[in-house]
Parts: C-alpha cells; structure tokens; sequence
C-alpha cells in the first residue's frame, strides 16, 4: 500500500471521529487545548490501536468482526447521541460532552470499530509490518487532527446555537448508529 493509499484509507476511517467530535463538540464549554487534545489523543490511540489490533490478531477475529462490528458501533453511538438529546432537551446545568473519561472511551471505541475491521483485512491480504506501518501513523496522524478540527468546530456552533446544535448533534450520532447498522 502507498503512503498516499494510506492517508486516504486513514482518512476515510476518521469520518466517524470527525463528525462524533463535531457533534459533541456543541456542548464544550470551552475549546482549549488542554482539554481538546487528550480527546484527540485518546480517539487517536484507539483508532489506531484497533487498527493494530485487527492487524495482529485478524485470523481469530475475522468471522466475529464482521458479525457483530455494526451492532456494537449503533449501540455506543445510540448511547452517546441518545445522552446528548436527553441533555439537549432537558436543558441540564452538566452539559453531556466528551470530558469524562467513559464518554471519550465509548466515542473512541464506537467510531474505530472498522479500523478493527480495517486491520483485519491487512492482515488477511498478508501486509508486512513494514507495509502497514506508514498506514498505522496515517490513522494516528489524521484521526487525532479530525477530532481537533470537530472539537473545535462544533464549540463555535455549539456557541451560536446552543441546546438546539446539542439536539441537532444527538440526532446526527444516532443516525451515524442507525446507518452503521442498517449498512450491513
């Protein structure tokens, strides 16, 4: 595979980083870097540590990934997107956001379950390390700048419309769910 095959391959698996980073991006109070780049960071090293995962093990996980990898994404994202409306349309003091730990691990996890799938294949195809290396930083690299971009993105939306961007981004989340699972 060549590094540009790689970075758009990396860029392809970080849609779902992006808009889940934009879509939660509405309800930060704040867009500083301390707090935008530990959740780029964290979607980064799930994102690409499922992509190694798949890699590493993709002969036993082959038959269970493509499975059941759409179940568990709507279900993670139905449970982040549904907590977001809920907030949006409770109007709560605590805005529901990526800050807490588990929010940011359920995110990560639902939006790289096919780097997982991804890594199973490059595997599968028979990709040396040396061959699936350059695609490894590619989806470090571009996952954890997407989830910059969203963050910071959906906190000026987030800003302009308030409760309505939060809805509006709970409803998104819940269709990327929807659409993970019905694309079977």
């Amino acid at each position: 595979m060549s590094i540009l095959e790689s970075i758009l391959l990396a860029a392809s698996l970080c849609a779902d980083c992006l808009a889940v980073s934009l879509c939660s991006g509405v309800t930060l109070r704040s867009a500083h870097w301390r707090q935008v780049l530990p959740i780029a960071l964290a979607f980064a090293v799930i994102q690409s540590g499922l992509l190694l995962a798949g890699w590493a093990f993709g002969y036993l996980f082959v038959g269970l990934v493509e499975r059941i990898s759409h179940i568990i994404g709507f279900l993670l994202l139905l449970y982040v997107g549904g907590s977001m409306l809920l907030e949006g349309i409770r109007g709560g003091e605590e805005p529901h956001d990526l800050s807490g730990l588990r929010n940011v691990l359920l995110a990560g996890v639902a939006t790289s379950i096919d780097a997982l799938a991804v890594g199973v294949a490059q595997s599968m195809s028979g990709s040396s390390r040396g061959a699936f290396l350059p695609l490894f930083a590619a989806v470090f690299a571009i996952t954890a700048l997407s989830v910059v971009i969203g963050l910071r993105s959906g906190r000026a939306i987030g800003v302009r419309f308030g409760r309505w961007a939060e809805i509006i981004g709970g409803l998104i989340l819940i269709g990327i769910g929807v659409r993970i699972l019905l694309v079977v």
